[in-house]
C-alpha cells in the first residue's frame, strides 16, 4: 500500500524531491541540507534509491575530470553530514545511508521520492476512467516544482526525468481529449508545440484538437509546419502515426469526431480549477527587484478594482519567464486556478488572437459546456466576468498587441489578478484600468554570468572569456541563453569562436541564433519592427553614428519638424526599441542598434539623410558655441537651434561630443573640418575633452581646403604647442593674404603675438586690431584688447592697460569673454593699487566662470582669496 493512501503514521515522515531543486521535507517544512555538494550527493543517491552508487560516480558528478586532492575525504564528510541530518529529522531510522563497496546506498521507501510518486500516478492512471485519469495526471504534473535538479551541478543529470514529464503531460492531454475538452486545450498545445517543435505526439494532439473544433485547415497547417521543420532541421519525415492522422484529417474522416466517453460527473460551471501557466523557465536568474514589485502588486489593497500588472520590454528580455516564474511561486494564493492565453501580439506567422476566441477558450476551461458558450463576444465577456466575480484566479495574458486586445479579458472582481506581458508599453491600461507598469531592462553583469553558468555549469568557462561573452550579450537574457546553449553543446574551445563572432558587429546577430531552431535575437527584433506604424524612423536610426539622439537630429534624418520627430522617437520607446534616459535623450541597446543598422537606407536615400544630419549638427554646434565668446570663425545658419542659456549649450556639446567625433569620418571634408573647428570653441570652455583640432586639420589638408587648413591651424595655436605656433600662425597669415580674408589675417597676427613679448607682441596685436576694424565686428577684438591690457601692465603703461581692458569689457557679448575681460580688468586695477575695485571685477568674473569653466572659477577663487 502506498504511503498516504490511508493516512500518515503518527511520527513525522520525511519526503524527498528532485523534480525541481533537491529537497527533503518534513511535515511540509524543508530540511536544511547544506551547500551544493551535499545536495548533489543526495540527488545522486535519490536517483538510484536502494542501489549502491560508486564513489567514482559521485566524484565525477561533483567535480568531473578535475576533483580536488581531498575529494574522497570531502565526500565522506558530506555523507556524515547527511546521516546526521537524517537522524535529526527521522529518529525512527527508516531512511539511512549505508556504506557498501564500492560506494554508498540510500535505504529508503521509494514512495517517499517525488519521482516514484509521479511514475506510480502515471502507471495507475492508465487503468482509470478519463475523468479520474486526468485528475491523477494533473496531480503528477504538480510534483514538478521547476527545472529538475535545479540547484546542483549540471554534471548531475537525469534526462529520463524530462521524458517522464513529457509522458505524464501527453497522457493528461490525451485524457482531456477523450473528455471532449478540445477547445480549451488548443492554446496550451500551441504553446507547447512552439517550445518543443519535434514532439510528434503533441503535434498529433494539437491536430486532433483543432480538427474537432472545426479548424480543419489549421490542423493541416500544424502538420505542414512540423513536416517542414523536421525536414529542414533534422532531415527526417513525420512518423507513420502522424502521417496517418494527416491523411485522415485531409480526407475529413468523420470517425475522428467520435464523441468522448461520458464523464463520471457532469461538468458544472465554476467547479473546474484551471492550471494553465507555462512551465517554469530554465536558467532564470536575477530579477529580485521585479519579483518584489510583483509581490507588492499582490499585497496592495486595490479596493474594488482588479489588480493588473503589465510587464513590458523588448523581445527576448524575459517578460514571459518572469511572469511564469512568479505565477508558479504564488500559485497557492490563487486556489481557484490560473488561466493563461498566448495572445500572439507579435507572432511571426499568425495574426493576434481575437479577444472573442480567447474568451471562448476561457469559458470552456471554466466548465461552460460548448453548446452554452455565447456566440457574441460581448456576451462571452459578460459571462466570463460573472464566473470570475468572486473567484481567486490569476489570469496571465502573454504577448499582448495593445490595450484593446486585453480589455475584454479583464475579470470584473477584485479577488482576481491579471498579469499582462507585451512588447509595447500599454500606458492606456493605466488611465483606464489603474494598471501598474513594469519595464524590464537588461540584466546586470553578475546575473548575466549566472545565466550562462546555469546552462553550461559553474566554472566550465574561464572567467576572462565568460566576462567577454557577457559584455557582448549586453545583459540580454535571450542572447545569454543562446550563448549558454552553444557553449553547452560543445567543448570549451567554442568560447573563443563565439567571442570572435560576437566581437564582430557584422556577425554578432547571426551568432545569437540557436542552432536547429528558429529562436534568435534578430527574429524577435524583426517582429517588433514589422508592427511599427512608422518603420522609417527605426531604419534611419540605423545610420545614426552616435550613442544617443534627440528630436532635433531625428527631425533632420526624417526631414520632419521637431515635434513629429519627438513623437516618432517616443513611439519607438513605447516599443522598447529605444530608451528615453532623460528628457529628449534617446539611446539604443547595442543589439537593437545592430538590427537597425542592417535595415538602414543605402544609396541616394542614405546620402540625403546624412547631408541633412550634418547640416543639423553644423547649425546646432554654431548656435551652442556662440554662448562661449566672440567667434572669429564665421559659420552658417543657426535657425531652429534655440539654447536658452550657456548651461544648455554646454550640456549639448557634452552629450553630442561622441556623435561629432563620429561625424568627422562620415561628413564631406568641408563639413568635417567645420565641425572640428566649432567643437574647438567648446574645448576652450571645457579643456577636459580631447581636442578634435588635429583630426580636422588632417581632413582639411588632405582635401586641399585652404580655408579649412587656416582655421584649424589657428585653433591648434590655442592648444599651446609653442613649437608649432609660429609656423601655424605664419601659414594662417599667408593663406589670409591669398584669400583676402581679414578675419584670418586678424587671428593669425593675434596667434603670432603669443610667442612674442614687448614691442614685437604689441606690433602683432596692433595688426590684429587693424584687421578686426576692417571686419566691422568690434566684439571679435575683445580677446585682443584683453591681451593688450595685460601686455601694457607688464610694460608699465597703466593708462593704456586700463583703456584696453575697459574696451574688452564693453564689447564682450558672451559669458566666457566677459569673464575673461573682467578678470583682466581686475588685474589692471590691482596693479594700480585699486584692490577693492579689482576684487569687485573678479567677483563678477567668478560668477561668470562658474557657469562655463569650473577650473577657471577655482583659479579665480584662489586669486580673490590671495589678495
Amino acid at each position: 500500500m502506498r504511503t498516504g493512501e490511508t493516512g500518515e503514521d503518527d511520527h513525522a515522515v520525511i519526503r524527498f524531491g528532485v523534480l525541481g531543486p533537491v529537497q527533503a521535507v518534513v511535515n511540509g517544512e524543508p530540511v536544511a541540507l547544506g551547500g551544493p555538494g551535499v545536495r548533489g550527493l543526495l540527488a545522486m543517491l535519490l536517483l538510484r534509491p536502494n542501489e549502491v552508487v560508486p564513489v567514482e560516480d559521485i566524484l565525477d558528478g561533483l567535480w568531473g575530470d578535475d576533483p580536488p586532492l581531498t575529494a574522497r575525504t570531502i565526500v565522506q564528510n558530506y555523507v556524515s553530514r547527511l546521516r546526521r541530518q537524517l537522524r535529526l529529522v527521522d529518529p525512527t531510522g527508516s531512511v539511512w545511508i549505508d556504506t557498501q563497496l564500492p560506494g554508498y546506498q540510500l535505504i529508503v521507501d521509494e514512495d517517499l521520492i517525488d519521482v516514484s510518486q509521479a511514475t506510480w500516478l502515471l502507471n495507475r492512471a492508465r487503468h482509470e476512467h478519463p475523468v479520474r485519469r486526468a485528475e491523477m495526471l494533473r496531480e503528477a504534473l504538480s510534483l514538478w516544482r521547476g527545472p529538475v535538479l535545479a540547484d546542483v551541478s549540471p554534471r548531475i543529470s537525469a534526462p529520463e526525468l524530462e521524458d517522464l514529464r513529457f509522458a505524464v503531460l501527453e497522457a493528461r492531454i490525451e485524457a482531456d481529449l477523450e473528455l471532449g475538452r478540445h477547445a480549451e486545450l488548443i492554446g496550451e498545445l500551441a504553446t507547447f508545440a512552439e517550445a518543443y517543435p519535434f514532439r510528434e505526439q503533441m503535434i498529433a494532439h494539437l491536430m486532433l484538437a483543432l480538427y474537432r473544433t472545426g479548424r480543419r485547415a489549421d490542423a493541416l497547417e500544424a502538420y505542414q509546419r512540423f513536416a517542414r521543420r523536421a525536414a529542414e532541421d533534422l532531415g527526417i519525415d513525420p512518423g507513420p502515426a502522424l502521417r496517418e492522422l494527416h491523411e485522415r484529417v485531409l480526407n475529413d474522416d468523420s470517425t475522428l469526431l467520435l464523441p468522448a466517453p461520458a464523464p463520471l460527473v457532469p461538468p458544472k460551471v465554476g467547479v473546474v480549477v484551471p492550471a494553465q501557466l507555462p512551465p517554469a523557465p530554465v536558467g532564470f536568474q536575477g530579477r529580485d527587484e521585479e519579483l518584489v514589485w510583483l509581490d507588492q502588486l499582490l499585497a496592495e489593497d486595490h479596493g474594488e478594482a482588479t489588480p493588473i500588472g503589465v510587464i513590458s520590454g523588448p523581445a527576448g528580455i524575459g517578460k514571459t519567464a518572469l511572469a511564469a516564474l512568479w505565477g508558479r511561486m504564488v500559485d497557492h494564493e490563487f486556489p481557484d486556478g490560473q488561466l493563461f492565453a498566448g495572445l500572439r501580439g507579435f507572432h511571426p506567422e499568425h495574426p493576434p488572437l481575437d479577444p472573442g476566441e480567447v474568451l471562448g477558450q476561457f469559458l470552456l476551461t471554466l466548465g461552460v459546456p460548448a453548446n452554452e458558450v455565447p456566440t457574441d463576444t460581448d456576451d462571452r465577456a459578460a459571462l466570463y466576468r460573472s464566473l470570475l466575480a468572486h473567484r481567486r484566479v490569476l489570469v496571465m495574458l502573454d504577448d499582448a498587441r495593445d490595450s484593446a486586445q486585453v480589455r475584454l479579458l479583464l475579470p470584473g472582481g477584485s479577488r482576481a489578478l491579471v498579469l499582462i506581458t507585451s512588447r509595447v508599453r500599454l500606458e492606456g491600461m493605466v488611465a483606464r484600468s489603474g494598471a501598474w507598469l513594469l519595464d524590464l531592462g537588461p540584466l546586470p553583469v553578475a546575473d548575466s554570468v549566472r545565466v550562462i553558468d546555469s546552462i553550461v555549469g559553474a566554472g566550465r568557462i574561464e572567467q576572462a572569456r565568460l566576462d567577454q561573452l557577457v559584455e557582448l550579450c549586453g545583459g540580454w537574457p535571450q542572447a545569454l541563453r543562446i550563448v549558454g546553449a552553444r557553449l553547452a553543446a560543445r567543448q570549451e574551445w567554442i568560447a573563443d569562436e563565439l567571442i570572435a563572432e560576437l566581437g564582430d558587429e557584422r556577425t554578432r546577430l547571426a551568432a545569437l541564433a540557436a542552432e536547429h531552431s528558429d529562436t534568435s535575437v534578430r527574429a524577435g527584433f524583426e517582429l517588433t519592427y514589422r508592427r511599427l506604424a512608422e518603420p522609417d524612423a527605426f531604419r534611419l536610426l540605423g545610420m545614426f553614428p552616435g550613442p544617443s539622439i534627440g528630436p532635433g537630429a531625428m527631425a533632420a534624418l526624417q526631414s520632419l519638424d521637431v515635434a513629429a520627430a519627438r513623437r516618432n522617437l517616443r513611439a519607438l520607446a513605447d516599443a522598447f526599441l529605444v530608451t528615453e534616459t532623460s528628457q529628449d535623450v534617446f539611446v539604443m541597446h547595442d543589439l537593437i542598434r545592430l538590427h537597425a543598422k542592417e535595415l538602414a537606407p543605402v544609396g541616394d536615400e542614405r546620402a540625403a539623410a546624412l547631408d541633412r544630419l550634418v547640416s543639423y549638427y553644423l547649425g546646432a554646434a554654431d548656435a551652442a558655441r556662440r554662448f562661449f565668446g566672440p567667434m572669429a570663425y564665421p559659420a552658417g545658419k543657426t535657425d531652429n537651434h534655440d539654447f536658452g542659456d550657456v548651461g544648455q549649450a554646454l550640456a549639448w556639446f557634452e552629450r553630442e561630443w561622441p556623435t561629432l567625433l563620429a561625424l568627422l569620418d562620415l561628413a564631406a571634408p568641408g563639413d568635417a573640418w567645420r565641425l572640428a573647428r566649432m567643437a574647438h570653441d567648446f574645448w576652450t570652455a571645457r579643456p577636459t575633452r580631447p581636442s578634435l583640432v588635429h583630426k580636422g586639420l588632417s581632413i582639411a589638408v588632405s582635401a586641399g581646403d585652404l580655408e579649412g587648413e587656416a582655421w584649424l591651424r589657428h585653433a591648434r595655436c590655442a592648444l599651446g604647442y609653442s613649437a608649432e605656433t609660429v609656423s601655424d600662425a605664419m601659414r594662417v597669415i599667408e593663406i589670409a593674404g591669398r584669400l583676402g580674408d581679414s578675419r584670418l589675417a586678424a587671428v593669425g597676427h593675434e596667434a603670432l603675438a603669443t610667442v612674442h613679448s614687448g614691442e614685437e607682441a604689441l606690433a602683432e596685436l596692433a595688426k590684429a586690431l587693424e584687421h578686426y576694424r576692417e571686419v566691422g565686428e568690434p566684439e571679435l577684438s575683445v580677446p585682443t584688447h584683453a591681451r593688450l591690457a595685460l601686455l601694457h601692465v607688464e610694460m608699465g603703461d597703466d593708462a593704456a592697460a586700463e583703456r584696453h581692458a575697459r574696451t574688452a569689457v564693453e564689447h564682450s557679448d558672451a559669458v566666457f569673454t566677459e569673464a575673461f575681460s573682467r578678470e583682466v580688468l581686475g588685474r589692471v586695477l590691482s596693479a594700480q593699487g585699486a584692490v577693492s575695485a579689482a576684487q569687485q571685477q573678479w567677483r563678477r568674473s567668478l560668477e561668470l566662470y562658474a557657469q562655463v569653466n569650473e577650473h577657471r572659477a577655482e583659479q579665480m577663487r584662489d586669486l580673490i582669496d590671495g589678495v
